[in-house]
């Protein structure tokens, strides 16, 4: 080149540079590494959305253009508008609920001794599939308490504050003095004097079922100025033991068993039965009828029906949060272990408590992280599916319906592509702003 110069002639063109990406790598070669991951994308996510936004345009069969007519169902529909109702309660709630506890979560474990032993119980259901945790709630939820652990706990709590009756299936049999009240209570049928013995017999209860404070039963002796009486299970095994009426020997007395001695439709005296059945009245019951009021015979409380229709979105709800908790508190821990502790720190000095410490100083610094975990719960809710399907019982499906089930039953129960398309692209619809705010959030975060 040197020599070229010094003998007047300019030097020939350069050599052209290969073109290179801003990793050294020849585009050629990274176009034909990605074109495996291109062809995948293309036919499992672009050509299913768009085919989908095609076919959503057509009727049932596929062969007429439908225009608008599915969209317009979208709105009409009785069933997609309780899913559209309950997507919005999903939305709603369910990010807000899960991420509220995770913040919860991360913020005290910081604090306790064992609290990557927490952190490890609480992110643990993220490890069960949907189905696997719809099955288990569907026990959980299940209407018998011996076997719903939520009722089971639910009715021992209520049963703490409120005696259920020990007597739910107590009746009177054949010539019994006793006869219908109303209400589900019973009546003597003649008044009582004082001194004569009143037996009330009843039948109905299995002796297993009997209360533990019962006793053998046993005739009540006469007392002069009193009304005595005896109220008991008037049955004995094997056919013809016992005599009707008649206190035999292995028969149990009702313990607990309310009296009242009713004169022109008031209470004027009432007593308990005693654990072999007997019990006094004092005088004011001369003459007065003896009632057995309903509440001795109040089926047990069996707790909620937790799957029925007022209820079945929250329990589903509820087991969706018990699932992403975790993952929220994992995502707020991680974003907590970046905040300054000298920011805290002179917070406290500043003179603020730990409450004003948490709402003006660590949420503030938390809220990039809590809208991640938002948006992403978000993005996670509008799709669910699993656990609503296998949740909720045939029943009350249709009161727990959302958009994602309403499409799997409009494309495959009911036989209606175009419709269970057009649900997919409203699906698609409501994803895009999230994703499109998510997208800008985190340009920003890198700008900074």
């Amino acid at each position: 080149m040197a020599s070229a110069a010094a003998a007047g002639t300019s030097p020939g063109p350069a050599a052209p540079k290969s073109r290179r990406s801003v990793t050294g790598t020849r585009r050629t070669v990274a176009a034909l590494f990605l074109l495996p991951a291109l062809v995948l994308l293309g036919a499992l996510v672009v050509y299913p959305i768009g085919y989908s936004l095609i076919r959503s345009f057509y009727d049932q069969s596929g062969d007429s253009f439908a225009g608008f007519d599915n969209y317009r169902a979208l709105f009409t529909d009785d069933g997609i508008r309780t899913a559209l109702k309950n997507n919005v309660l999903w939305v709603v709630f369910a990010p807000t609920v899960a991420t509220a506890l995770g913040l919860i979560f991360a913020v005290l474990t910081e604090r306790i001794r064992w609290g990557t032993a927490f952190k490890l119980v609480v992110f643990m259901p993220m490890a069960i599939s949907m189905l696997a945790a719809g099955i288990i709630f569907r026990l959980v939820y299940d209407q018998d308490p011996d076997k719903g652990v939520a009722n089971a706990v639910w009715v021992g709590v209520h049963d703490t504050f409120a005696e259920s009756s020990a007597f739910p299936k107590a009746h009177p049999g054949r010539e019994s003095p006793l006869e219908p009240a109303g209400g589900g209570a019973f009546i003597t049928k003649q008044p009582v004097g004082l001194g004569v013995p009143v037996a009330l017999p009843l039948v109905g209860v299995a002796p297993d079922q009997m209360p533990d404070s019962a006793e053998r039963a046993a005739p009540a002796e006469p007392e002069d100025g009193r009304v005595t009486g005896t109220t008991w299970q008037d049955f004995t095994r094997g056919k013809g033991s016992g005599t009707p009426g008649g206190v035999d020997a292995t028969e149990l007395g009702y313990a607990g068993m309310r009296i009242e001695a009713v004169k022109d439709g008031e209470v004027v005296a009432s007593a308990e039965a005693a654990g072999d059945g007997t019990f006094t009245l004092p005088a004011e019951a001369d003459g007065a009828l003896l009632r057995l009021p309903a509440a001795n015979f109040e089926e047990p409380y069996n707790g909620l029906n937790w799957l029925g229709p007022s209820l079945v979105t929250p329990a589903v709800i509820g087991s969706y949060v018990w699932m992403w908790a975790g993952f929220a508190m994992v995502l707020i821990a991680a974003g907590l272990a970046g905040v300054p502790r000298e920011l805290l720190e002179a917070a406290r000095v500043d003179g603020a408590n730990e409450w004003q410490v948490f709402r003006r100083v660590t949420v503030p610094l938390l809220a990039p992280v809590l809208a991640v975990v938002v948006v992403t719960l978000m993005i996670n809710v509008l799709k669910v599916f699993d656990l609503v399907f296998i949740i909720a019982p045939g029943s009350s499906q249709d009161d727990a319906n959302v958009l994602a089930l309403e499409l799997y039953r409009k494309g495959f129960a009911s036989d209606q592509p175009g419709i269970a398309s057009a649900i997919a692209v409203f699906l698609l619809l409501l994803v895009i702003p999230v994703m499109w705010f998510n997208i800008r959030r985190l340009r920003r975060e890198v700008r900074r």
